[in-house]
């Protein structure tokens, strides 16, 4: 329990740090909030003024950060200037499809590469373990966007066996979830078949051996003391997923939160960006705690 407090309260400040650097950078950055809503329609003094009186841009900018953080923590999101909705309704109706994204590209990471990482830890130095390493490869070379755009020509408009654009379904989901676990599956591959490799060397692993254990109880336990840096491998999957959706939601026009962050930053929507940062934040934090936790599960010795 001390140990999770400890980790909510490293979490929370950095959080909040984070929160001060999205706010500074998108207040020094070029363009104004009424350039955005005035377009390229003449602009008066008076509604100049209106604006800025409804969004407190004349107040300084610790006043507009404690308002706006004020407003977080009772749950208050503020209003998008773009569409004038409210922001925390637009982050409820784009979170599920992005959090199933990624659920889904971490999914097809796991089954292609823990299984390949095994193969070339236990064909070391093999035909087979040159061509998984080779593919591990390749896939940490592949950006996640050129990935989907060549998925989307070969699977979707040569062959036709999966839908270009849009949602409706898991069907739907496939092309950009393999997009984003093309390069997860070679850092999985290279972290799970150099700590199996690792384990396998170990003296343990002789002197069962030695004993007479059969090969797959033995594999089963280099396996089990192995799973310390898979779990490593697997929070960076999927926290650089959360962060890859927001070309592979643009390559394949789906309406997650990467296409919704693209938007407003395009078009400065300042509410929306703090919250979806905000958001993103918080997530990553959560998974780097939640692998921190699963350590002390795979291996007690780790509580010491």
């Amino acid at each position: 329990m001390r140990f999770l407090l400890r980790r909510l309260a490293g979490t929370a400040v950095v959080v909040l740090l984070l929160s001060i650097g999205v706010f500074c950078l998108l207040y020094v950055a070029p363009g104004s909030i009424q350039q955005t809503l005035l377009g390229t329609r003449p602009a008066t003094p008076d509604t100049i003024a209106a604006i800025q009186a409804r969004y407190h841009l004349n107040d300084p900018v610790a006043v507009q950060y404690l308002r706006w953080l004020g407003g977080v923590l009772t749950g208050d999101l503020g209003t998008s200037i773009r569409t004038g909705a409210p922001v925390a309704d637009m982050l409820g109706q784009r979170l599920p499809l992005t959090l199933a994204l990624v659920g889904y590209g971490t999914l097809l990471a796991a089954l292609a590469g823990l299984p390949l990482g095994v193969l070339g830890a236990l064909r070391r130095g093999r035909i087979a373990d040159r061509l998984v390493v080779t593919a591990g490869v390749v896939g940490l070379s592949a950006p996640p966007f050129a990935v989907g755009l060549l998925l989307l020509v070969v699977f979707a408009l040569w062959l036709g066996w999966f839908p270009v654009y849009g949602t409706g379904g898991l069907w739907h989901l496939t092309l950009p979830a393999a997009a984003l676990a093309a390069g997860a599956v070679g850092m999985l591959v290279r972290f799970s078949r150099a700590a199996l490799v690792r384990e396998l060397e170990q003296d343990y692993v002789v002197f069962a051996r030695a004993r007479g254990l059969g090969g797959p109880l033995v594999l089963y336990y280099a396996a089990r003391n192995s799973l310390v840096p898979v779990l490593t491998a697997t929070g960076l999957v999927v926290t650089g997923m959360l962060a890859g959706t927001v070309l592979v939601e643009v390559t394949f026009a789906l309406p997650g939160m990467g296409s919704l962050l693209v938007d407003s930053v395009t078009f400065k929507d300042v509410p929306v960006v703090q919250a979806l940062a905000l958001l993103l934040t918080l997530l990553i934090a959560g998974v780097n705690l939640l692998v921190d936790v699963g350590y002390s599960l795979v291996d007690p010795r780790v509580r010491l």
